[in-house]
């Protein structure tokens, strides 16, 4: 279960430093990628979903979003005995 749980922690840090990182370049002045526009955002975010799925997939299912194991476990695709153990870092802050 651990590693499940480190697995959702570490594609959802993937994907808030690929998303973030490419706003960033793209509304800071004196970046690269200033002005880079709709287009290059779109890119960067998919690209971090797309790698945080490479990396977490293949351990913990790549939810890597409390509505996606919330349904999962709805139809009977996902056990809810290991639900709270997925959910866990999203709900760190109501313990």
């Amino acid at each position: 279960m651990a590693a499940k749980f480190l697995a959702e922690m570490l594609g959802t840090m993937i994907i808030l430093l690929f998303g973030s990182g490419v706003v960033a370049n793209v509304v800071l002045n004196k970046t690269k990628g200033n002005n880079g526009g709709f287009f290059m955002i779109t890119l960067g975010w998919a690209v971090g979903v797309l790698l945080a799925i490479y990396a977490t997939g293949p351990i913990s299912g790549a939810h890597l979003n409390p509505a996606v194991t919330i349904g999962l476990a709805t139809i009977g695709l996902f056990p809810w005995a290991d639900f709270q153990h997925i959910l866990r870092p999203s709900s760190w802050e109501h313990s």
